[in-house]
């Protein structure tokens, strides 16, 4: 045989496993749905849950006991601001913290009774602000407006008793040490633009390892021993099996990683700096590392409930190990380890930034670098994997002939017992 009849039939053998594992994509309505509808409508439902980007109007109870001009100000001052809405007022403060309890409301500011009387005499004067930590955002919320107000009452009050001629010694009375805020990277303060990016290569990763596996848990449960490669000619070579299958879950989510990344963002409004050619060189190694990741873990996987169980079960540690939704400085060595085997720990990190902070190709070197070496590590365990597959796959070929001959043999003993007989 020649060099290139050998090559030709690589390819044909190669190009046979690629068809078969696209119609089982468009053929199994589980593997349909995970691969292509939900990268297409969930991105679009997650992206919308946060397209206000920013709470507003957080309710919020007051217990006046000062009932003084300064303290209705201070009321009317937080209520002005698009963070808080004052909602309503409370005797004391047990009737303030059972509307909290009721989740009616989520912070309270207490003004207290001597409030006026301490700020006439020149005396601090203290406002307890009690805010429901459960949700961080309305936390900021509550207790940034509270910083404001009083700032500003004070640098009018320090204005009164300063005795100041000209608005530059009011400044420097009020704000001796002044500060500029200045927002990097995330000039909205929107918490889209911050987590949304981490989430949709999430998305990536976890949609394809789990039509993977659910292709492989059908092909399992539809064959007699619960093989994973059928016997056919074209299904004789690893590498062709391993090249076939991942052109089928590469094409389908070039498409989808263009939605997810290019798309989606731009519909919302969200934060997108990454240009397509940095964009081109993260997601190649990035969609590679994740398909042979999960051709990978679909060889462990014999039913397909399971490999939907292990998605859940690992989807929100995951996003955590990332280092987007929380600081990668603070999560313990033994995690930072394990987050290195999956492809999304890489690919989230490079992505956010690139498309949030503005950087480039070369700031990002080392995940794409470890996403490389995570596509070449995966590739060999796929190989291994499916060898050993293969090769069970043609165990029970054999038992199974092996079965048949000895059912042949005894029919023909049967036959050849049933013409003896007759001839007697």
């Amino acid at each position: 045989m020649s060099i290139f009849h050998k090559i030709s039939s690589w390819f044909e053998d190669a190009a046979y496993v690629w068809r078969q594992e696209i119609k089982q994509v468009f053929r199994d309505e589980g593997v349909l749905i995970f691969c292509i509808i939900v990268p297409l409508a969930y991105p679009l439902l997650y992206s919308w849950i946060y397209n206000n980007e920013v709470v507003h109007e957080v309710p919020v109870v007051v217990v006046d006991q000062s009932h003084s001009q300064l303290s209705r100000q201070f009321v009317r001052m937080c209520d002005a601001s698009p963070d808080v809405k004052i909602i309503s007022y409370a005797e004391d403060l047990d009737d303030a913290q059972s509307l909290v309890s009721r989740q009616v409301v989520k912070g309270i500011y207490l003004i207290p009774s001597d409030f006026a009387t301490k700020i006439n005499r020149m005396e601090q004067a203290v406002i307890s602000v009690y805010c429901d930590m459960s949700l961080m955002l309305t936390y900021k919320a509550i207790y940034m407006t509270s910083v404001q107000v009083t700032q500003a009452m004070g640098a009018e009050i320090q204005k009164k008793v300063s005795g100041n001629y000209t608005d530059r010694e009011d400044a420097i009375t009020t704000r001796p040490l002044d500060f500029e805020d200045v927002p990097v990277f995330n000039p909205g303060a929107g918490y889209g633009n911050f987590i949304i990016p981490g989430v949709l290569m999430l998305i990536l990763q976890q949609t394809l390892v789990l039509g993977i596996g659910l292709a492989a848990g059908t092909a399992r449960e539809r064959n007699r021993y619960s093989d994973l490669v059928p016997i056919n000619r074209c299904y004789s070579g690893i590498y062709r099996i391993i090249c076939g299958k991942a052109l089928c879950y590469l094409m389908v989510y070039a498409v989808m990683s263009a939605w997810l990344t290019m798309v989606v963002p731009r519909i919302f409004s969200f934060i997108t700096l990454i240009q397509w050619q940095d964009l081109l060189a993260l997601m190649v190694p990035y969609l590679l590392a994740c398909t042979f990741f999960g051709m990978t873990v679909s060889c462990l996987v014999h039913y397909r409930e399971n490999v939907m169980l292990l998605i859940v079960f690992i989807s929100l540690p995951l996003l955590f190990l990332s280092g987007v939704s929380w600081p990668q400085s603070s999560i313990p060595g033994v995690w930072q380890g394990v987050s290195w085997l999956f492809p999304s720990t890489f690919g989230v990190r490079a992505f956010v930034r690139m498309n949030t902070m503005g950087g480039v190709l070369s700031d990002v070197v080392p995940e794409i670098r470890c996403l490389w070496i995570q596509a070449a590590a995966y590739f060999g365990f796929a190989c291994i994997v499916y060898g050993v597959e293969k090769r069970r796959t043609y165990r029970h070929a054999k038992e199974r002939l092996g079965v048949l001959r000895k059912k042949r043999e005894i029919r023909l003993q049967l036959k050849e017992k049933t013409k003896n007989a007759e001839v007697q």
